[in-house]
């Protein structure tokens, strides 16, 4: 028997236009509405760029960017769940904060740095904001070591986080190592979510 908050949930999805669009176009998730929207107010990912999508699976994110890369561009998908092959997309299973995930990276990379990170990812939910929150920063925190260590100089930054305690001082951080940090809230993000993306610009390395 389903629970009352899985119910709603499914009847959410169900009545959800991005999800039935999805559906049609051919995307794992709803979610690459929130990045076309963000691409084209943005223009976040150019033709030959090297990035990675940190939290990738099911995978829609890196579905899309490994269109608009093209054939000299390079999209590396990390994640610690499985995920089904991509074209054109590299596909590390593992965490990306223990060293034998990066030094894959690194081999795939030859050491080279990134022009962009992007991140959609979040922790499993309780659905309790006192345990959620902290653990969606904890996440935060760790995608941005991994980006002190391989975006270039002058490189971008996109990630989700949700708004509340710890918000503002990660904001804090982001710009002491980017130029210019924008808060976007996509039209395909639900009005009720306390997810916002955070687009930093230009690290400063």
């Amino acid at each position: 028997m389903r629970s009352k908050s899985s119910a709603q949930w499914l009847q959410r999805q169900h009545a959800d236009p991005f999800t039935e669009r999805s559906k049609k176009e051919g995307y794992r998730s709803r979610a690459v509405y929130k990045l076309i929207e963000i691409q084209e107010k943005d223009k976040l990912v150019s033709q030959g760029m090297q990035l990675v999508d940190l939290g990738a699976a099911p995978g829609s994110w890196s579905q899309l960017v490994s269109q608009w890369v093209g054939k000299h561009g390079r999209v590396i998908a990390l994640d610690i769940l499985e995920m089904a092959p991509i074209k054109n997309v590299e596909f590390i299973q593992g965490d990306f904060r223990e060293i034998i995930v990066l030094e894959q990276l690194d081999k795939i990379l030859n050491n080279k740095t990134l022009d962009l990170v992007i991140s959609d990812m979040a922790p499993n939910l309780s659905g309790v904001p006192g345990i959620d929150q902290p653990r969606m920063f904890y996440l935060a925190e760790y995608a941005l070591e991994f980006v002190n260590k391989k975006l270039k100089k002058g490189g971008n930054f996109l990630i989700k986080v949700f708004q509340g305690e710890g918000f503002q001082e990660y904001m804090t951080q982001l710009r002491q190592v980017f130029c210019t940090v924008s808060v976007r809230k996509p039209k395909a993000s639900r009005s009720e979510s306390r997810e916002l993306y955070l687009l930093a610009k230009n690290f400063r390395g």
